[in-house]
């Protein structure tokens, strides 16, 4: 196989990715959440200087794909309108932050996210630019699974932790020093090399044999993790998902048409708040059963350059051959952008055809090589190794 380009760090607005069907533009919403407006305004962006489709990225982004190098000016001048533009690339590329989208006005959430965006925007730390916070201070954590290298979860007593991810257990800390500490834990990962390392995450430099200084380490233990969040009515509002997370620009039109605002997730889906029942729309997941929340793609050929095969279409074909209790990741290539964790089948594009992996992630040694996808769909006992 020919070698993969890994450009190491992620999209921006102020720093665009070329893909195969032209800029890709990440917008990182403040505090995980946007505005009605400010939804609506992407949505007009999407169709007037891209090719009117938008990804929901599992850091609980957006992404605005195929615009054209001469429409990127115009893009950037509608976004700065919307509120939804850092001051420069580096402010913008350190403020990696994924909020639990189920807080209450009543909580903390909103305001430790507030703080720990001025301090980030304030501080120079020279992090990887994949490094990120999350905020997951409820009283179960709905981000456990997702990317994030320090974390400010509740503890089993109630009250605030800052943990290393890597580390079972995490410092108790009170209101007022969970951001300083948790920009503490980032600058130590820094100064004492992780950000050098070969994978520069924290959980990775941990366990590499780096030790946390006793100022950064407790043994608070955080609250249980919860499942997965799927699709249905929440206190909060509706979870809604769209398949694969690619949804037309009019499919985010009518949800900001129909909520307060929107909080952004990892998990492809995004929380319209304030909503009392289900909106409905033909790209719109709304089941917590469907077969189409079972499969994880990236967004494969022709859309990446990267990718070897449309892996898009053969998730849609595999979908429902996956057992209620497995996971299926199709990648386009060996990067595994869409998904950095394992997952029960993962099947990796090649030029030579689909490597087939189990219980592990793009980047372990496959069981099979060189398979087709026509003959995954028409065997599902190959796919699913007789399950």
């Amino acid at each position: 196989m020919s070698a993969i380009a890994v450009k190491g760090w992620c999209p921006g607005a102020l720093r665009p990715m070329q893909s195969g069907d032209g800029l890709v533009v990440r917008i990182r919403p403040r505090g995980g959440r946007l505005e009605a407006a400010q939804a609506a305004g992407i949505a007009e962006l999407s169709a007037r200087h891209g090719n009117g489709l938008i990804d929901l990225t599992s850091r609980a982004n957006l992404q605005i794909r195929g615009v054209a190098d001469d429409g990127y000016p115009a893009l950037i001048d509608g976004l700065a309108e919307l509120g939804l533009l850092d001051s420069d690339c580096d402010t913008e590329a350190q403020r990696n932050i994924l909020v639990t989208p189920f807080w209450t006005a009543e909580g903390d959430t909103r305001s430790l996210a507030a703080e720990l965006e001025r301090a980030l925007a304030g501080a120079s730390l020279d992090l990887p630019t994949k490094f990120g916070f999350a905020i997951d201070d409820g009283n179960a954590r709905v981000l456990a699974g997702a990317p994030a290298d320090v974390r400010i979860e509740r503890e089993r007593s109630g009250g605030l932790l800052v943990r290393a991810d890597g580390a079972q257990h995490g410092r108790s800390v009170t209101r007022g020093e969970a951001v300083p500490i948790a920009l503490a834990l980032a600058e130590w990962f820094v100064a004492c090399g992780g950000a050098n390392g070969e994978k520069r995450r924290m959980a990775a430099h941990l366990a590499g044999g780096a030790t946390l200084p006793e100022s950064l380490r407790g043994d608070a233990e955080p609250v249980g993790k919860s499942t997965d969040p799927v699709p249905g009515l929440y206190p909060t509002g509706a979870m809604v998902g769209v398949a694969f997370g690619l949804m037309p620009h009019q499919t985010l039109r009518q949800l900001a048409g129909c909520a307060h605002a929107l909080r952004m997730t990892p998990w492809r889906m995004v929380l319209a708040e304030g909503l009392r029942e289900m909106p409905h729309g033909a790209d719109l997941v709304t089941d917590a059963d469907d077969p189409v929340l079972r499969v994880i793609a990236c967004s494969g050929a022709p859309r990446c350059g990267e990718a070897y095969a449309d892996t898009r279409a053969l998730a849609s074909a595999f979908a429902r051959l996956i057992p209620a209790n497995a996971r299926l990741h199709v990648s386009g290539c060996a990067k595994g952008c869409a998904h950095s964790g394992s997952a029960d089948v993962t099947l990796v594009a090649t030029h030579e055809g689909f490597d087939l992996i189990r219980g592990g992630t793009t980047r372990d040694a496959p069981v099979m090589r060189g398979l087709a996808g026509s003959d995954l769909v028409a065997n599902p006992s190959l796919l699913m190794g007789g399950h």
